[in-house]
């Protein structure tokens, strides 16, 4: 109990010291926890590697939970919307990378099913890291993030073939391996049948049967039975029993596959995708998400601590040298699909370099892969390496990216924008869901709009609407010129590119100052950049509907409509005043609690707005306001 204990200790300080500084760098959390297990383990020596192995079993279930948690988000229209870069630039990119890794492994003396065991392990990239790194960059939602997360997406679900591939390319008899100068030997196995379990117990002809079986029973049964049976456990109102429910769920389904001799991470992933229109989906992964996190943590840092420094000094320029040509190769077949696909421009190496690395399910795949006897444990100490040292250069390629690509082909003939072929007296630049209410309406009181957009899927999808939309970037001087800025008589920026929305605005005020920006901002310090770069009509994207929100819970708890309106108008002419105010002290060089001419106006008017709201200050209000007509009993009208 003591040892447990002291294991626990070590390995979760290890993890609060780590995951925080590496996120502060912007590494990753995966990368803390890498770092974490590299030092406690061959760094220190604190924890021995026979103590990893033990822990990595239980810890390996957080992946089993990580694929539940994929199938809850899979819902098949959103599937069906992505098929074609889900199945295309996903489907191409793990096929052409493995046929190519596999040979790459056979010129150096693997053997095909080894060759092939490596091309899949290595042809996965970091969910983890890629996905963490877009959001915290802004980035998800460009072109390049969009067709990333299509890939990212296909791999993790291909990673349920591969558990079920990889024990067929096992062999009945050792083998022996050439790898550069050392020899390796493998382990026997007959691996690919059952070996435990009661289904190794039946005859041949009856083991597909069995297995047919449980599939069903997880697909019926979490269709028709685990909505009466939360909505049961969810009526005593005990939040931990439906957390016990939660877990039950998983490691149930992990065991009925267990016992019939498939992945346990097959059949979960099976449950999440039958439970992805459940009402129950969210609190679901409220549930999980905590037991995922923390398991795949502990995963990570006995990864880390397991990696056998003796091995990348022993052949030090031969693995660097392999990981280098894993992210070159890698590279160059998404850079040959990225062509094919039409991504352009900073999108184009965006997701050539955002997934050139190796994944994390590369880890899982390299365990079950000599668990299975396909791969020598020689062998998989040196892929382990070239795994982790390709997510360790992940940051090195997304700062190569920002610094030096991001903004390539922004003028070149590189960039394929449509050509513009109608002007309109008010352009729309982006055609997300704010930017197309706006352009809805302007359309339908009469005005002409030119609506640019520099999502493909987005402009393309606009169109099959009927909505006339162009693709291009819009903070380009030369496509604005095409749409016609120089007659426009307003300009509605509504990017989801905090940078690039505050380079148009100021691009249009100082070369076209007749032209109205209307601007959308994101948060308070985008609209301080905005309000610095000369828009004046600028939009925060929630604050007109928490207004409204608000007016609804006043009449909710028993104001009169006429008093909560005012009390909306009141709130929002204030705010808008005041917020010119700060935003003629704002300094993009300081925090706002840095910044102390800022810390006390905003201290002046918080006090000010609260004794107006409380109807202290009389001549705040507007006298002069029109009457207003409060709507029929029980009806909610959206202004």
């Amino acid at each position: 109990m003591d040892a447990f204990l002291l294991q626990a200790f070590i390995f979760l300080i290890a993890a609060v010291i780590a995951v925080p500084l590496a996120s502060k760098l912007g590494l990753g959390s995966v990368l803390g926890y890498l770092t974490a297990g590299v030092v406690i383990g061959p760094l220190l020596g604190i924890v021995a590697s026979h103590e990893t192995e033990n822990i990595q079993h239980y810890a390996e279930f957080g992946v089993v939970m990580m694929l539940f948690l994929v199938g809850l988000e899979l819902e098949p229209r959103n599937l069906w919307d992505m098929r074609h870069r889900l199945l295309g630039l996903g489907g191409l990119q793990v096929g052409l990378t493995t046929v190519l890794i596999a040979g790459v492994s056979i010129v150096f003396g693997l053997s095909t099913n080894m060759a092939i065991a490596v091309g899949l392990t290595l042809a996965l990239s970091s969910t983890a890291i890629v996905l963490q790194t877009l959001g915290e960059k802004g980035l998800a939602s460009s072109d390049g993030g969009r067709a990333s997360f299509s890939v990212l997406l296909f791999q993790d679900i291909a990673v349920i073939p591969m558990l079920a591939f990889i024990p067929l390319l096992a062999t009945q008899s050792s083998f022996e391996l050439t790898f550069m100068d050392g020899t390796l030997t493998a382990i026997t196995d007959a691996a690919g049948a059952p070996t435990s379990g009661f289904i190794s117990q039946l005859p041949p002809w009856a083991r597909p049967l069995v297995i047919l079986a449980a599939v069903a029973a997880v697909a019926v049964g979490g269709h028709f039975l685990t909505r009466p049976v939360f909505r049961f456990i969810a009526a005593s109102k005990q939040h931990e029993i439906f957390t016990a429910a939660a877990l039950l769920l998983v490691i149930g389904t992990a065991l009925l596959m267990t016992l019939v001799g498939l992945s346990p991470a097959l059949g979960t992933f099976l449950a999440g995708v039958v439970l992805a229109n459940s009402e129950y989906r969210h609190e679901l992964e409220a549930d999980i998400e905590p037991f995922k996190g923390l398991l795949l943590g502990v995963f990570f840092i006995t990864v880390g601590a397991g990696i056998n420094f003796g091995v990348l000094f022993g052949d030090f320029f031969v693995i660097v040298g392999l990981t280098l040509g894993l992210i070159a190769l890698k590279a160059g077949v998404l850079a040959a699909l990225a062509f094919v696909f039409r991504i352009r421009g900073s999108a184009f190496w965006l997701f050539t370099l955002g997934l050139a690395q190796a994944g994390e399910f590369g880890f899982v795949l390299l365990a079950f892969s000599v668990q299975s006897g396909v791969l020598p444990t020689g062998l998989e100490e040196r892929l382990l390496l070239v795994v982790a040292l390709s997510m360790l250069l992940t940051p090195a390629l997304f700062i190569i990216y920002e610094r030096f690509l991001a903004n390539r082909g922004a003028g070149g003939e590189e960039q394929e924008m449509d050509d513009i072929d109608t002007q309109g007296t008010v352009i729309i630049a982006g055609l997300g869901r704010f930017g197309q209410i706006v352009n809805r309406m302007l359309m339908n009181n009469g005005h002409k709009t030119v609506v640019l957009d520099y999502h493909n899927e987005v402009v393309d999808g606009m169109r099959k609407f009927g909505i006339e939309s162009y693709f291009g970037d819009p903070s380009r001087p030369d496509l604005l010129l095409a749409a016609g800025i120089k007659d426009a008589k307003a300009i509605v920026v509504a990017m989801d590119d905090n940078d690039k929305a505050v380079r148009l605005v100021e691009y249009v005020r100082r070369e076209f100052p007749h032209v109205h920006v209307v601007a959308r901002a994101y948060d308070r310090e985008h609209t301080y950049r905005l309000y610095a770069a000369g828009a004046r009509d600028i939009v925060r994207e929630t604050f007109d509907s928490s207004i409204r929100a608000g007016r609804y819970t006043m009449v909710a708890l028993g104001h009169h409509p006429f008093e909560a309106e005012r009390a909306a108008r009141e709130y929002f002419k204030l705010d808008r005043k005041n917020l010119a105010e700060l935003a003629r002290l704002w300094d993009p060089l300081l925090g706002p609690l840095e910044n102390k001419p800022y810390m006390e106006k905003a201290r002046e008017i918080n006090a000010r707005m609260d004794q107006a709201m409380m109807g202290q200050v009389t001549d705040l209000k507007d006298r002069t306001e029109r009457p207003w007509t409060p709507p029929p009993k029980g009806s909610r009208a959206d202004d």
